[in-house]
């Protein structure tokens, strides 16, 4: 890792560079069950004082079997489709060594890398316009109302998948096919804690807050030093 001071003409160019880079595939074996899943490396993650090496994501959600997680809807095949749904006190710790569970700024990056338009809503949530196309799957995504297709192009690799949720009140299910939700390492306020969301009707990657009990998906990061 390399420690600069940079002057405001260079943030601009070291990020500006950053985000020309090419996208680099991989693989990683989770050695505690033996799973493998794919990895997707985007950009250079550019920060105002500091370059720190690539961000390399999971390019599919976790499916590590744990205490406090869930197959949607209890159906275990739904687990190898979409992975598995983590309360967030469990998704804070289940990415495998050298992985973290991202934290609002990992997927802010993300946002920013992959072309999307920043928009801070009136509660200081984050939406980024146009990354959830460009990072949902080519396919299983619901149609929208209007009968257009709500599958995203995945130009990245990234194959977000609309996974679905389980909910706090009476553990019930629901939201396979039209949304994904993903656990950020952020809390929010009065118990809660954030996630990013895409849907089916439109383009976007959304971000909210949960009650901690609630079942989401989780998509691991690179722990870079």
């Amino acid at each position: 890792m390399r420690k600069l001071i940079l002057t405001t003409a260079a943030v601009t160019a070291a990020i500006a560079g950053a985000f020309a880079a090419e996208t680099v595939f991989g693989t990683f074996t989770d050695t505690r069950d033996g799973q493998t899943y794919k990895t997707v490396t985007i950009g250079i993650q550019a920060w105002v004082t500091v370059i720190i090496g690539g961000q390399t994501w999971m390019a599919e959600n976790l499916n590590y079997k744990t205490d406090s997680s869930w197959c949607y809807k209890n159906i275990d095949s739904n687990c190898v489709k979409y992975g598995r749904l983590y309360n967030w006190n469990t998704a804070k710790t289940v990415c495998p060594n050298g992985w973290k569970l991202p934290s609002r700024e990992d997927w802010n990056y993300l946002g920013q890398a992959v072309g999307g338009e920043k928009e801070p809503d009136d509660k200081g949530n984050i939406d980024w316009y146009g990354a959830g196309k460009k990072l949902k799957s080519k396919s299983v995504w619901n149609n929208r109302d209007d009968g257009s297709s709500g599958n995203g192009t995945n130009d990245y690799g990234f194959s977000a998948l609309p996974g679905g949720g389980r909910g706090y009140t009476g553990g019930r299910f629901g939201n396979a096919g039209y949304y994904g939700f993903w656990w950020t390492a952020t809390e929010g306020s009065d118990g809660s804690a954030y996630f990013r969301n895409m849907d089916y009707y439109n383009d976007n990657m959304g971000e909210n807050n949960f009650g901690k009990s609630c079942g989401l998906s989780v998509r691991c990061v690179a722990d870079t030093p």
